[in-house]
């Protein structure tokens, strides 16, 4: 490899490596999976990947869930 490849080799991954931390951090990302699910990335170490319909009954119960929470804080952990 030339100088010149290596220099831009160098700089290309300098540019990849500063997207990627800039992706990093904007926090919670969502993209469509190969399979056609939701995933939803930056909660944890893996993605949480739900189809379309199971979303929506997940959200329909959002109420359900806070309320949940909410009752059982003294037993629920928190991350961090």
């Amino acid at each position: 490899m030339s100088d010149e490849d290596l220099k831009n080799e160098l700089e290309r991954l300098r540019s990849e490596n500063a997207a990627l931390k800039k992706g990093a951090a904007t926090g919670i990302t969502m993209k469509v999976s190969e399979k056609g699910g939701l995933s939803v990335y930056g909660m944890g170490r893996f993605p949480v990947t739900l189809y379309k319909e199971q979303w929506v009954k997940l959200l329909d119960m959002s109420e359900d869930i806070r309320s949940f929470i909410k009752s059982n804080e003294a037993t629920l952990k928190s991350k961090g």
